[in-house]
C-alpha cells in the first residue's frame, strides 16, 4: 500500500542528510503529483547543501593553508564609512577544521541571519575580540587610523595570542604578529567572514541603542550611512555628538 503524501513529506522532512539521498530514490518512480513535487524539492534542498558545502570548502582555502599555526585569527571592521558612529573591528579565532554553514561577508547575508551567525560565532569560536574607535577619535587621527586603532584593541581583547593575522585588505601597522593582507577577504576566509559578522552586529547594535537615545535622525534604519533621509535630518537638526565632523564637510 502506497504512503499518503503527508506520510512522504514527514519522512523526508524527519531524514538527516546522509539518509535523505536513499529516501528520495524510494519515491522517485512514484507517478503522484504531489509525491513528485515533494522528490523535487527535497532533491533541489541536497543540491543546495551540496553547493554549501562546495562553497565552505572555497572559504577554509587560507586557513588550510596556513594550519601550520595554532591560533589563526580573522581581522575585519565595520562602519569605515558612515557619517555617525564608531567604527568596529572583530577578531575571531575560530577552532581548527570548524565550519559555520551560512557563514559568509556580512554584507552578503540578512540581519537575522547575521544575528544567528553571531550567537554561534560566540559560541563555537576559540577566542572573539572587539575594538572600536569613537567618532571623535576618527575626526582626530582620520579614519584609516582609527581603524587600525580598533583592529589592534580587539586583537588585545582576545583571551589568546593569535599566531597569524587572516586581515580583509589591510596590512595592520604596529603588531609584531605575521599577517596576510588578502582582498575581499571577507568572502574568501572563513574566519575573516566571522570577525566580519562580529563587527557588524555589535556595531548595528549599539546604533540601534544611539536610536533610541536620538530618534530625530534615524540610526536603526541607515546605521549611520548617509542615506537621504539621513542627511535631510542633519540638514534640520544638525549634527548630534556621534557624528563625525571631518565627514560632514561637503554636506553641511
Amino acid at each position: 500500500m502506497q504512503k499518503k503524501i503527508a506520510e512522504i513529506k514527514a519522512e523526508l522532512e524527519a531524514a538527516s542528510r546522509e539518509e535523505l539521498s536513499g529516501c528520495l530514490q524510494k519515491y522517485a518512480a512514484d507517478e503522484r503529483a504531489g509525491a513528485k513535487a515533494l522528490v523535487q524539492r527535497f532533491q533541489k534542498k541536497l543540491e543546495k547543501e551540496a553547493q554549501e558545502d562546495e562553497r565552505l570548502s572555497r572559504m577554509l582555502h587560507y586557513e588550510r593553508l596556513y594550519e601550520k599555526y595554532t591560533y589563526i585569527c580573522g581581522i575585519d571592521e565595520a562602519g569605515r564609512g558612515p557619517l555617525a558612529g564608531p567604527v568596529v573591528a572583530g577578531a575571531v579565532i575560530l577552532p581548527k577544521g570548524c565550519t559555520i554553514r551560512y557563514l559568509n561577508d556580512s554584507k552578503q547575508l540578512s540581519e537575522k541571519m547575521r544575528e544567528q551567525l553571531y550567537d554561534e560565532i560566540m559560541e563555537r569560536a576559540v577566542a572573539v575580540g572587539v575594538g572600536m574607535a569613537s567618532p571623535a577619535r576618527i575626526d582626530e587621527i582620520n579614519i584609516l587610523q582609527a581603524t587600525y586603532e580598533a583592529m589592534r584593541d580587539a586583537i588585545g581583547a582576545l583571551s589568546v595570542r593569535p599566531d597569524i593575522l587572516l586581515n580583509d585588505a589591510v596590512r595592520i601597522p604596529g603588531t609584531d604578529i605575521e599577517q596576510v593582507p588578502i582582498v575581499k577577504g571577507d568572502a574568501k576566509s572563513l574566519s575573516i567572514a566571522a570577525a566580519s559578522v562580529i563587527a557588524k552586529v555589535t556595531r548595528d547594535r549599539l546604533m540601534k541603542e544611539y536610536d533610541a537615545l536620538m530618534p530625530e535622525y534615524g540610526f536603526a534604519a541607515h546605521k549611520g550611512y548617509g542615506s537621504a533621509a539621513h542627511i535631510e535630518a542633519l540638514r534640520q537638526y544638525g549634527p548630534s555628538p556621534i557624528h563625525r565632523a571631518s565627514f560632514l564637510k561637503n554636506i553641511l
